[in-house]
């Protein structure tokens, strides 16, 4: 199964990463994309932040706040950064639940106190919950699963699973067990692509855009119990984005003659 994606993702990969990333100083190369995933991944949870907004946050700290941006806002996003960088720092890691839980408590530290009292950034949620149109399971039930999660996870990619395959399961069960009080989105999509990073692969940014095809494949595995449309959905993502960027480098790059 995914033979075709496979096959068409690994073809745009390989000319992404010689023509665009192995182009760049690496350390400006992961600041732009922490930029832009910061922005989209917060976005997705309400986040109003443009990518110029988290590109001057990012350059400025907390002393340069975008007009019309909320306090809030503005913590959350720099909660990401800080969260996006250490996950980075930390690719020799192995998938751990330590791993998981100091993700969601640098994603939340500083808006999670605000938002639900007595709640405690990067522990596991201590009561069932709910969100949007969906009843979560049994909290106790789901979070025993995540040690089976996390070990299936290794095997996979140790058997040689498709990197972006393991990544698209990952995420898929993650946000099904949904172990924490909040920051579950964001942390899954941190820690999908610390398995990409950690393989080699290009950062997956799900944009907001294409939000509402995100809920759909992630709501599938709950009415329908398949993967498939979330699997399919992070090599489309995958795919489009590389093309994009290859597009944008090969316009920019023709001369132009402005007189």
């Amino acid at each position: 199964m995914f033979e075709q994606e496979i096959e068409k993702y690994e073809n745009v990969r390989m000319q992404f990463q010689k023509r665009i990333a192995d182009k760049m100083d690496a350390d400006e190369w992961m600041e732009y994309n922490e930029i832009l995933f910061s922005c989209h991944s917060c976005a997705i949870e309400g986040n109003s932040f443009s990518v110029d907004d988290t590109r001057i946050l990012r350059e400025q700290g907390m002393r340069m706040v975008p007009v019309g941006r909320s306090l809030l806002e503005c913590a959350e996003m720099a909660d990401h950064f800080r969260a996006f960088e250490y996950m980075t720092n930390h690719l020799s890691d192995p998938l751990s639940e330590s791993l998981i839980k100091e993700i969601n408590r640098l994603v939340t530290q500083n808006t999670l106190p605000f938002k639900v009292k007595g709640a405690v950034p990067g522990e596991y949620t201590t009561q069932d919950m709910a969100a949007g149109d969906t009843i979560f399971g049994s909290h106790q039930q789901l979070i025993a699963r995540v040690p089976h999660l996390v070990e299936a996870t290794t095997k996979a990619l140790y058997d040689g699973v498709h990197p972006v395959v393991a990544a698209a399961k990952f995420h898929g069960y993650f946000e099904y067990l949904h172990p924490f009080r909040d920051g579950n989105g964001r942390t899954g999509r941190l820690l999908s692509n610390f398995l990409l990073l950690k393989a080699g692969h290009p950062l997956l940014i799900v944009k907001l855009e294409d939000r509402e095809n995100y809920i759909s494949a992630l709501r599938m595995i709950r009415t329908e119990g398949t993967d498939e449309y979330l699997t399919s959905f992070f090599f489309r993502v995958a795919i489009e984005r590389m093309q994009h960027e290859l597009e944008q480098k090969k316009r920019n790059s023709r001369q132009t003659f402005l007189f």
